[in-house]
Parts: C-alpha cells; structure tokens; sequence
C-alpha cells in the first residue's frame, strides 16, 4: 500500500512565479514550436516526420500507398505522444481550445494507425510487419507504447476523453496476448512501458496491465542469454547493439537482486522508477531494497552536482563510482527527467527529504539547461565544462555541443523537457490520508483528496521565504526542509511553530482554515566542495545558492574562464535580481584570480595572480547569449 502519492494534475494551478513563468514559456512557444517541428513546418529544425509516418501507417492499413514511408528512429512514435503529454499538463492549468482540437486531431490520427488487434507502432506498420516483437532488444516498440501510454493517461486525466485511453488499453490488451497468453519470451531493451503500465492500471484499474508490468520486472534479467538467442534467430539489425551487454540494458541480473546504477541511464532511471512504483502498489520488500540500493549506487557515488546522471558517451551510460568528467560529461536531459521520476517514487515508498532534494536538483540545473531561455534550442547533452574548439569538435568530446539545437534526429529529449516542466505541480505536492506534503516550493493553488486546500506564495529559487495560506484545513501539513539549508524558520499565524521534524521533513499536526505558514530558508550563497574520490575536481569548488548551481560564462568574465581561479576565503556577493539579464535571475560575485605568465606550453616560472571579480549566473541559463567558455567547478586560488 503506498504511504503517500503524488497529487493529480489538475489539482495544482500555478498563480505566479518562476514555475508559472516556465508553464507559460511551454504553452506559447514551446508546444506550437515542437506541434510544427512534429508536421516538418519549423525553420532549421531536423526533420522530424512522426505525423507523416501515422498517416502513412494508416494508409496501409486501409490499402492505400504507403506515401514516403517511414523516416526517423525506430522510437520516432514517441516524440508525438511526449508532445501530448505535455499539452495535456499544459491543457490543466491553460484551457486552449484550439490546443486541446489540435491534440485531439492529432490522437484521431494516430488512432488510424492502430491496427484491428491493438497493435500500434508505425516503423512495423509501414515497412516491417513480419519483423514485429522479433527484436526487443532494440526495436523499441514497448517503449513507444509505454509512451502513448503515459500521455493516455495524462489526457484523460486532464481532459476526461477517453479516446487515447481506449487505444492504449486495446494496445495493452494486444501486449498481454503476446506475451502473456502467448508466452513471448523476452522484455523491453528500453525499459519505459513497465512504469507506463503501471500509470495506465492507475486510471484505468484494468488489472491486466498491472500484470504486465509485473511479469516485465519479473522475468528481466533471469534468462541472462535471452538478447543473443533472440539475436540469432534473426537475420536482421537496428543498430547493431549487443545482446551480450547485459548491464547496458540492466538485464545482468533479475531486478531485485541488482545493486549498481549501471548501462544506459535513461534506460536505468525509467526501470527503477517502474521497480519503485510497484513495490509501493504491492509492498515487495526485495524489490523495496533493491530500489534502496539503486538509489544510493546513483546519488552517493554517481551523480553531478548538477542531477545529471551518466558520465559518458559511450552507451550514454553510467560508468563506475566517481568518475563524473566535467567536459566529456553526457547527462542527457532525459536522463535528469528518469531521475526526477523515479524520486518521485521513492517518496511513495517513503517520504524522506533526500528523494525531494535530488528532485529539486535535478529540475532546476539540467533538466531546464536542456532548454534555452525561448523555449527553441534544446541540449541532449550537459557538460559541466565547455571549451569552443573542443568541445563539439575533438573527438573526445564531440557529443558535446557548446550551443543548443533547434532539434534532433533524435529528439527524445525536447518533448521530455516540457513534460517535465509542464507536471511540474505533481513532483511539488503528495498526499496520504493524514498529511499533505510539500515536496517542492511551487507558487500556487493546491487542492488535496483529504480535503486539504492550500494556496502557496513564493518567489522562489530566487526568494527564501515561503507562504502557505491554508484555505481548507484539517490535516498535517508535511513541509520538506532541503539539505542545503543550514538554517530555517517555521511560523504559524506570526508565532514560531511547534512541529516535529523527521527524514528532512517538518510535520506541523492539524493545520486549521485560515491559517498562516512562513518558511525561512537559507538564502547565502556558498562553496561546495567535492569528494577527493572524483579526480576531475582535485582542488576545486562550485557555488551554490539554494537549489541552483551556478557556473561561470566567458561574456562574464573577460571571454576568458579557463584561466581564472577563485577565492574561498571570502564571502560571495548576491546581486540584485535582474529582470533583464538572462530572462531575470540574480548574479552571484566571487573574489579571485586571474593567472597569466605561461609563455609556453609548460613553464618553468610560476604564473602569476591578479585579483580579480568573478561573476556566475545560474547553470540552467548557460550557452543562452552566444558560443563561449563554461565551467561549474573552478580551481581554488593558491593566495
């Protein structure tokens, strides 16, 4: 039984602030932005064809042409059901009629592109038919059903039509005669439709699904040759991936007994968001565990400062234990959206503050660096470091590009992003029946199922103070306590409060109608220090302030960061907040130095230190005002 769940979609309306600011951003440009990359109409972006390749799915099935056929990745389907997912979020909060006609013209055709047994992928419909549910290791047809199913989910939730849930229902059916009446042997390359079966059984109480959710977690990784049989017995190839890298698709071992956050990390972060959501729907302690141990095996040892997660670019993937390079990084965007999932989970197992903490990390410093300031250019990619002329260029670091683009061939992460930003109100607040949890700090009205309704004021992440005006009351009022904050207030109706705090979580017992709660947090800027175990970082430091990360820009610092150090002995300076620079934030000023001297390569005359001003701006709003240098852990200063 789970202790606490996330709230509804519709039940937090952003009033004011940063995250309405974003919600907005996602309705006027970025949806009609990625609906025309999605038809082929927008200027410089790589084309995307997912509409075209519905219609032509649907041509076949009623005999006609194929038209041009299929284009684009074997997981294209999925970018348009992204699409509708975060229209459906946006849809909650922004009624838009012609967003929501638009949406529905879009599920009528992808509808069409179902075929009579439920089966609905347009790759296997328009040109490879005979090939279906024959290479799960890399095809992705589960995958790009998880995703409808998800945005099934979140439409119907949002909007009360059911036409969506009903395909995706017929298309869980069709999954469940394969695999579970016909015993298809095998499970997902790409996890991602266990958690979306989960989220499906959610709203739609079919068992079946929950079944197959199951059955997908429980077989993974027991038959540890499962990938080179199905590979032998075919005669053909995606790309060419091995079914003998068990840990690349986390099949070295069944789920409950696996330890390391190991293999591709979107891949890892959306099974164990799907292990985590089952072991709270059926209480299975081995799983409960492993999810534990998961947890600590990323977070403890194999994550950014910034929430980004896999450290390389080979196989998108983790590597080992604190090998966390800072200009080869990869810690793709989605990735950052798994992991903000999967706490979210973990806090329906249990409701402790380092779950939310991880999750406010990882929003607020890759997932939005994923997307420029417009809503346009999108990283996949999130270095901590940017050299123009390297990265992008060398070898080495050609996956990492020093500017945003417009899209990509493969462009799961865009639509990742605005579904991301779009929910944001079901990552913020929870419930059980005796409490509401306060998750995240997100401007806004919030109505619970207990009959709790609360209306928050903040200008957070760039104010400290948090307003909780309770309009409905009769609850306790569970109100995370971020670890970055040495110091804190807690008032109730102009009075300290009495409350008990526990796993990072202030618990303030019945809170009544009309009542007031102020939180204080910390709002200094401070270092960070990094372990001696990650070597990248030997004798470095990053700033921080509250839940950003800040980074230093060449445009700020003389186009020239690379040679700069700074100074830990003294106070960071907070500026005013800017209305004006970078879409409004406020700049962080460090003291330091600038080294110069070196008249060759390697020099035998110490460099010599000018004391310099250092100026940071927030890691989520780099690489917005043109090419230039980039880094987030700078060297200490030797004075």
């Amino acid at each position: 039984m789970k202790i606490q769940s996330q709230i509804k979609i519709n039940q937090y309306r952003s009033q004011s602030g940063f995250i309405r600011k974003y919600q907005q951003l996602i309705k006027n440009e970025v949806l009609p932005y990625q609906y025309n990359v999605l038809n082929d109409n927008a200027d410089g972006a790589e084309k995307s064809h997912v509409i075209q390749n519905f219609i032509n799915a649907a041509n076949v099935l009623k005999g006609k042409d194929k038209g041009d056929g299929f284009y684009g990745m074997v997981f294209q389907d999925s970018d348009a059901a992204k699409w509708i997912e975060a229209a459906a979020y946006s849809l909650s909060r922004f009624p838009d009629k012609e967003l929501e006609e638009r949406v529905d013209g879009l599920i009528e055709i992808i509808a069409s592109a179902q075929d009579e047994g439920g089966y609905l992928n347009t790759g296997f419909t328009v040109k490879d038919k005979e090939k279906r549910w024959s290479n799960l290791l890399e095809a992705h047809e589960l995958y790009c059903s998880g995703h409808f199913m998800e945005a099934a989910a979140a439409y119907y939730e949002a909007t009360g039509k059911d036409r969506l849930l009903k395909v995706m229902l017929k298309n869980a059916e069709h999954i469940y005669n394969v695999f579970i009446n016909g015993k298809h042997e095998g499970y997902p390359g790409h996890p991602e439709v266990e958690l979306a079966l989960l989220r499906l059984y959610g709203v739609s109480g079919n068992k079946h699904c929950y079944e197959l959710a199951e059955h997908f977690l429980n077989v993974r990784g027991v038959d540890r040759d499962f990938y080179k049989k199905e590979a032998k017995a075919r005669n053909w190839t995606v790309w060419g991936n091995n079914g003998a890298d068990l840990m690349y698709q986390q099949s070295h071992a069944p789920v409950r007994e696996q330890s390391d956050a190991v293999g591709h990390s979107v891949r890892a972060v959306y099974l164990y968001t799907a292990m985590a959501d089952y072991a709270s729907l059926s209480n299975d302690e081995k799983m409960i565990e492993a999810c534990k141990r998961l947890w600590r095996s990323i977070t403890q040892k194999r994550m950014y400062i910034t929430g980004g997660i896999g450290s390389t670019g080979i196989g998108e993937a983790f590597t080992v234990d604190y090998d966390l390079p800072n200009d080869t990084a990869y810690a793709e965007s989605c990735a950052s959206v798994g992991l903000m999932m999967f706490a979210s989970r973990m806090l329906e197992l249990e409701p402790r503050g380092e779950y939310a903490d991880v999750m406010e990390n990882a929003f607020y410093n890759t997932v939005l660096a994923g997307m420029s300031l417009d809503g346009k250019r999108f990283f996949y990619v999130n270095p901590l470091e940017v050299i123009p002329g390297v990265s992008g260029i060398a070898s080495t670091h050609i996956h990492n590009r020093p500017e945003r683009a417009g899209w990509y061939a493969c462009a799961c992460c865009p639509p990742n992003i605005a579904r991301a930003i779009s929910s944001f109100g079901k990552y913020a607040y929870g419930e059980s029946e005796a409490a509401c949890f306060c998750h995240l700090f997100a401007a806004g009205e919030v109505s619970f199922n207990n009959g709790v309704l609360l209306i928050c004021e903040t200008g957070y992440p760039y104010e400290f103070t948090v307003k909780y005006n309770i309009k409905k009351g009769g609850k306790t009022l569970a109100i995370r306590i971020p670890a970055w904050s040495s110091e804190f207030g807690l008032f109730r109706n102009g009075q300290k409060a009495e409350f008990t705090l526990k796993d990072g979580y202030a618990y303030l017992n019945s809170v009544q109608d009309g009542d007031e709660i102020i939180l204080t947090l910390d709002d200094k800027a401070k270092f960070v220090y990094p372990s001696s175990k990650i070597p990248e970082n030997t004798g470095c430091a990053a700033v921080m302030r509250g839940p950003l990360v800040y980074c230093f820009e060449g445009i700020d610092n003389n186009e020239d960061v690379l040679s700069l150090r700074i100074d830990d002995s003294r106070e960071i300076s907070v500026s005013e907040y800017n209305e004006r620079l970078l879409g409004g934030t406020a700049a962080l000023s460090v003291q330091g130095a600038r080294v110069s001297g070196q008249k060759s390569l390697y020099c035998l005359e110490k460099p010599e230190e000018k004391a310099v001003n250092l100026t940071a701006v927030p890691y989520y709003a780099w690489g917005n005002r043109g090419l230039g240098e980039m880094r987030v852990w700078m060297p200490l200063s030797s004075k």
